[in-house]
């Protein structure tokens, strides 16, 4: 594609678009994507030419295939030259790059988190001179480099950072969903291959020539390459087995003509080839400080010499020409080479855990006990680090290389089931079967992957429970005392499909199974048995329970954060959590435990419906949906559409509302998932409450538990308390409203969770007889710490107490009340509820539209904001307590200032005191 002078033939239009490019002075990224050897590399040094001629500094990277489950292997690449500039950023920032330097033991940052750190550090080194970020073989590249580089490259428009990332056609990516400009390289046309192959192999023969330019198809790696190896072949009637006629993929072709210049290579050339590719040298990587040195490749002239290798310009290095080149010496080598590389290899990684386990890995065939404790190791930090996929294979293996049938078996079920959490329920279920061999599908870690195969894929909760069951009794009967890992995870699996059955009997006899066992039973399982349960009977200091699990876990699983965000759920502190479930998520979403990712998926959905942020609520629910169909989990499908069903009933579309709750109950009922067939009950109340169907509303409340009590194990009978006393006012039954709310204050509700005791003192306000007594208990609701947290909740209160001090008081007082029912629906987007607000306030003499009407409404989200920065908050302090960046928080603001008319932060007292009701929170 190049010629002798260094000029690129035949991409006329690549260059057009590429010298825009650079010229360009904003920030900007561009995918070049086309087959291997098409000539993107070419293209690649041709914008690099560009950028140095306009005072651009480059900084080179490269996707390498056996490094592209090593998380944050590839963006080390690009961060490792900028390391001087690390210094200078704030802590925060710091901290987030040193993970991928290994210096930090905390955990991974989430993608927004590091990305801003990096558009950051970006930012500072660019202030010097711009920055040319190149990326070949990006493909390669590991999911959270790519993440990552993803996020950075559709934010670089305000620093002049140009980021260009070179991709294989054909072999999927994550920069696919990156939503990055893309400039396609295809085949040269018949003119421009002829041109080059006429540059570079003037003299060829009438014959070769035109087998050269019909194998080569238009690559241009083919036409640099062949005509060298035909013209060296000694016997021209071999032509057709030089070529290959038979269909085979190009790229096999080449890989064939380099492996003859390979084997023409001596023995020990050949070993440091192989040492190379295994290890990606020649990458254009650096010396890795801390996570050892790559292998640097030596005495390989003779390779260079035939055109195997290339020298680095900047480090002096010998290169691979091409990623062929890499995967051809790799393919021609024997076991037994592979094997010895690969063991070298492991003695050069001895300091780093899993780069020496995957090398260790492939140079062991006989069982070794040693090896297999190195390799679970390793398993156990991928897990943590998001690479549960890897995880699974690195215990499989380790399980092949055991010492004794027992570690075999015990590695098996630990691969089985990080599988399961990761969504390889097959895979899971193979890798107990191999382990069993015989077709005993009733051992413990069998129990426990086909359980969760037939909870996650059907919502099997009868069969799965009665095994999980058995076994657990089993374990008990042979005498097993103190804590153990099987049992454990048996105890939680027989906890998860409890709650989603959502049946007392059942809970019953789990509590009875589980009081047999004894201290047998780790304290988080007790957690989640009271959490997931009954949290009215069993919820009593729970919230202080599940803060002390979650400050506890040093170094946890995905399936920890999961299962205790559930129980915050339960207790309605997911908000004090829901940073550290996003950073999970982010980590897990892709190569990770991705089964536990749809249910923190779910969390933070919950949490941002609480807290009234429906939008984002709605793509987070959105997203999950799309996740959980790909991988064919039925019950989360399920329980996704319930929850979207949920929120469609709070804002009012209840078409969709109940079209969702049909949906999940056909889907429920029969299997017996009382959890899901609750939330549906649910949808139906809050869809009829938003239509001002109060009789259907109270119908379907009262399904869910009767006035007066809280149905034992039903888990939306306390979530559903206002809900039942206000459809029971105003269908007068006010003896039933005033019985059930008495019933939650007798329960201890306002002990249990903040949301629970807002809406109790509401419950208590509505059903009060007494006017003063009423006035007592709008008053705490309205004034609860919490309340500001459940705008919802606290809307539909104060909606309610305007609507009584109306009436009993008179017009005027009622309106500072229903000015703020009547901005926060709107803020929600909760329409209904809004008109009803409005043709209260205008009954009360109010005006008919609101000042959110006469203004560019704020955003929930920038009302909070607002509200908070006019407080004396800084962005940061605002980021941390809504999760926020403070890129973002600044974004807020600055589209909130317009809407309120003013230029300064030092504004935003005067202008929200301006609003009806003034400042809140």
């Amino acid at each position: 594609m190049e010629s002798m002078a260094g000029a690129v033939v035949g991409r006329e239009r690549e260059q057009e678009v590429l010298a825009g490019f650079v010229r360009d002075p904003a920030g900007r990224a561009l995918l070049l994507r086309g087959d291997a050897g098409v000539g993107k590399s070419a293209l690649l040094e041709h914008t690099v030419r560009l950028a140095s001629g306009g005072g651009y500094r480059v900084i080179r990277a490269a996707g390498v295939e056996t490094e592209s489950e090593l998380p944050f292997a590839g963006l080390h690449q690009f961060l490792y030259p900028l390391l001087p500039c690390v210094e200078e950023l704030d802590e925060a920032r710091r901290r987030a790059v040193e993970v991928v330097f290994g210096r930090s033991g905390s955990a991974p940052p989430s993608v927004m988190g590091l990305g801003t750190a990096v558009l950051d550090l970006l930012a500072l080194a660019a202030s010097r001179n711009p920055l040319l970020l190149l990326l070949d073989d990006g493909q390669w590249l590991d999911a959270s480099s790519t993440q990552v580089c993803g996020f950075v490259g559709r934010r670089l428009a305000g620093i002049p950072v140009k980021l260009v990332v070179g991709l294989r056609s054909g072999v999927p990516s994550g920069f696919d969903t990156a939503a990055l400009s893309e400039l396609p390289v295809g085949p040269l046309s018949e003119a421009a291959s002829g041109q080059l192959l006429d540059t570079h192999h003037a003299g060829l023969g009438p014959r070769i020539r035109r087998l050269v330019l019909e194998e080569a198809q238009g690559n241009p790696l083919a036409l640099l390459e062949l005509p060298s190896y035909v013209r060296g072949t000694e016997r021209r009637r071999d032509l057709d087995s030089v070529f290959g006629y038979t269909g085979v993929p190009l790229s096999q072709r080449l890989q064939h003509v380099y492996g003859a210049r390979i084997v023409s290579c001596g023995a020990a050339v050949r070993a440091e080839l192989l040492r190379g590719a295994l290890d990606g040298a020649g990458a254009g990587m650096a010396a890795d400080r801390t996570r050892g040195t790559r292998y640097r490749m030596v005495d390989v002239g003779e390779a260079a010499a035939c055109g195997l290798l290339d020298v680095d310009p900047l480090r002096g290095d010998y290169v691979f020409r091409h990623p062929l080149v890499r995967s051809t010496v790799v393919q021609t080598a024997t076991p037994d080479e592979r094997r010895a590389a690969h063991g070298a290899l492991a003695h050069l990684h001895r300091d780093d855990l899993e780069r020496r386990a995957a090398h260790l890995a492939a140079a062991t065939v006989d069982p070794d006990e040693e090896v297999a404790c190195a390799l679970e190791a390793a398993a156990e930090s991928a897990t943590r680090r998001g690479g549960a996929v890897a995880a699974v294979a690195w215990l499989s293996r380790a399980a092949e290389l055991s010492g004794s049938p027992k570690e075999r078996s015990r590695r098996l079920g630990d691969a089985a089931y990080i599988a399961g959490h990761s969504g390889l329920l097959g895979q899971a279920q193979q890798l107990i079967h191999s382990e069993t061999g015989s077709g005993d599908h009733d051992s413990p870690a069998s129990v426990v992957a086909s359980g969760y195969a037939a909870l996650f894929e059907d919502g099997d909760v009868r069969s799965s429970r009665r095994q999980v069951v058995a076994a657990i009794e089993g374990i008990r009967d042979a005498g097993v005392r103190g804590p153990d890992d099987v049992l454990t995870r048996l105890v939680d699996l027989l906890l998860v499909i409890d709650q989603y059955a959502g049946d007392a009997v059942t809970w019953e006899r789990a509590h009875e199974l589980l009081a047999s066992l004894g201290d047998s039973v780790s304290s988080r399982s007790r957690i989640y048995q009271d959490a997931w349960g009954d949290v009215v009977r069993r919820g009593a200091g729970l919230h202080e329970r599940v803060e002390r699990a979650f400050t506890g876990l040093r170094r946890p699983e995905p399936w920890d954060i999961t299962r205790l965000g559930v129980a915050a759920y339960h207790v309605d502190t997911l908000s004090q959590y829901r940073q550290r479930i996003q950073r999970a998520v982010d980590r897990e979403v892709e190569t990770g435990a991705v089964a536990d990712a749809m249910t923190m998926l779910h969390l933070i959905m919950l949490d941002q419906i609480a807290v009234g942020e429906w939008d984002e609520a709605e793509r987070t629910g959105r997203y999950c949906l799309e996740v959980t169909t790909t991988h064919r989990h039925a019950l989360f499908v399920h329980h996704t559409r319930a929850y979207l069903g949920l929120l469609a009933a709070l804002r009012g579309d209840t078409g969709r509302a109940r079209e969702s709750q049909a949906t999940v109950d056909a889907w429920a009922r029969p299997r017996g998932v009382g959890f899901l067939t609750q939330i549906a009950a649910a949808t139906g109340t809050a869809a009829a409450l938003a239509e001002g169907d109060y009789e259907a509303a109270y119908l379907h409340a009262s399904g869910i538990t009767p006035p007066g009590v809280f149905t034992p194990y039903a888990h939306q009978a306390s979530r559903t308390l206002l809900d039942l006393v206000e459809s029971a006012v105003r269908t007068g039954r006010l003896e039933e409203a005033r019985r059930h709310a008495a019933a939650a204050q007798d329960a201890g509700l306002p002990r249990i969770s903040p949301r629970l005791a807002l809406i109790t003192y509401g419950a208590l306000a509505m059903t009060a007889p007494d006017t003063a007594e009423a006035h007592r208990m709008y008053h705490r609701a309205e004034t609860h710490p919490a309340a500001f947290h459940f705008p919802f909740e606290l809307a539909r209160i104060r909606l309610a107490h305007g609507t009584r001090v109306r009436h009993s008081q008179g017009r005027g007082a009622a309106r500072r009340a229903l000015l703020l029912a009547v901005e926060a629906f709107e803020r929600l987007g909760a329409s209904t509820w809004a008109d009803r607000a409005r043709a209260e306030l205008h009954a009360a003499g109010g005006p008919q539209r609101t000042a959110s009407a006469d203004l560019a409404v704020l955003t929930w989200q920038e009302r909070r904001i607002a509200d908070l920065a006019a407080g004396g908050l800084t962005n940061k302090e605002i980021g941390e307590r809504l999760h926020l960046s403070p890129r973002t928080v600044s974004s807020h603001l600055y589209r909130a200032f317009p809407k309120l008319g003013i230029t300064s932060r030092a504004a935003l007292r005067d202008a929200l005191g301006r609003l009806p009701g003034g400042r809140e929170g």
